[in-house]
């Protein structure tokens, strides 16, 4: 009797289907139990004050004459952030990029402590930016509120409560994104749902917690939770020089 030959299509098929069907019913639940639409919201007096608000609770004028951040973002990418002069060393792996954030092409890139240029430098330069642009946002977010072109608007959430929708209109990696931010009763942020381009789930909350207090009195978070994820950040230090 001869043999039945395998259909080498239906097997890539079958193995297709069996890889992405349980990623797919789980992204559908995540979607369902997750997903929001982008609040709608008053701008003009009553959400700049607000705004104020939430930034007072976070000692903003120390922030502002804190000019000098470190931090370890995941265990995976160290900053040394120098605010007076908008320059930032970013290293991770064994590579190091002094970043000039006013002019980034003129940022020098190191690997193992050797300095390049080319091809492999504009790379990492690119790489370094997006890094920062990520990295810095989940430390200082809520000191950027006030930037300029962004947008700000009160919502009122499910439980009566005043929230701070605040949009990117330019800037940044990915400018059009918006954050809800949730506020406790000193008005001290504690989360904040998101609304951006890298996300396929509109409206996921991320916390902000575990609050540490610079030595310029600046208040940062070190943990975010995510869905299942935490995020941590460590070895945050703030100074003025």
């Amino acid at each position: 009797m001869a043999s039945k030959k395998t259909n080498p299509i239906k097997i890539i098929a079958g193995v297709v289907i069996f890889l992405t069907l349980p990623t797919l019913l789980f992204f559908g639940f995540l979607y369902f139990k997750y997903h929001e639409d982008l609040p709608t919201g008053i701008q003009g007096e009553q959400a700049d004050a607000l705004a104020y608000k939430m930034l007072d609770a976070l000692n903003y004028e120390a922030y502002k004459s804190t000019n000098y951040i470190e931090w370890t973002f995941k265990k995976r990418r160290y900053y040394e952030w120098d605010r007076a002069k908008n320059t930032c060393n970013v290293m991770w792996k064994q590579n190091k990029v002094a970043l000039n954030l006013n002019n980034p092409s003129k940022s020098k890139v190191y690997i193992h402590s050797f300095n390049h240029e080319g091809e492999m430098a504009e790379k990492l330069i690119k790489k370094a930016l997006k890094y920062f642009n990520n990295d810095s946002f989940w430390l200082v977010a809520p000191y950027k509120v006030l930037d300029k072109g962004v947008e700000r608007r009160l919502v009122k959430t499910s439980n009566n409560k005043n929230a701070l929708l605040v949009t990117y209109t330019s800037g940044g990696s990915t400018p059009g994104d918006s954050y809800l931010w949730l506020l406790d009763n000193n008005n001290k942020p504690t989360a904040f749902k998101m609304w951006t381009s890298l996300l396929p789930i509109d409206g996921l909350t991320a916390t902000w917690e575990h609050w540490t207090t610079t030595q310029t009195g600046a208040q940062l978070p070190t943990f975010h939770k995510l869905l299942f994820f935490g995020l941590e950040i460590e070895d945050i230090q703030g100074t003025h020089n």
